[in-house]
């Protein structure tokens, strides 16, 4: 975050990121201004928003 606070959350509650090999996970990206994460090979977005509320 901003003010410097990181979020943990598990991964076992999104299906295709538990299921990811390491490398599928570390091919990372932040997208819109840093509002959501992509992973490029698993076709899976996450946003913070979603995941602080």
């Amino acid at each position: 975050m901003e003010d410097g606070r990181e979020i943990g959350i598990p991964i076992e509650w999104f299906p295709k990121l538990r299921e990811a090999t390491k490398e599928q996970l570390e091919n990372w990206r932040f997208i819109g201004n840093g509002e959501g994460i992509h992973w490029e090979d698993l076709d899976e977005d996450l946003l913070v928003s979603e995941l602080i509320s």
